[in-house]
């Protein structure tokens, strides 16, 4: 299990949906992270927000 909550097997899979990037885990807050264009999708009691609409970017949020 990932610092945030997403196990660590779905997170070897998924990408950036607004990109295509690959993710980095972030514990505090729970998010990934885009290596590639920066935004932050929440994560939400272990599941990923995977939407754009959702996304901030790496620097803005708590």
């Amino acid at each position: 299990m990932s610092a945030s909550g997403v196990p660590d097997r779905l997170l070897e899979i998924m990408q950036c949906p607004a990109c295509g990037g690959s993710l980095r885990d972030v514990g505090a807050p729970p998010s990934l992270v885009c290596t590639a264009c920066g935004l932050r999708y929440p994560v939400t009691d272990g599941i990923p927000i995977m939407l754009v609409e959702k996304a901030t970017p790496a620097g803005e949020g708590p």
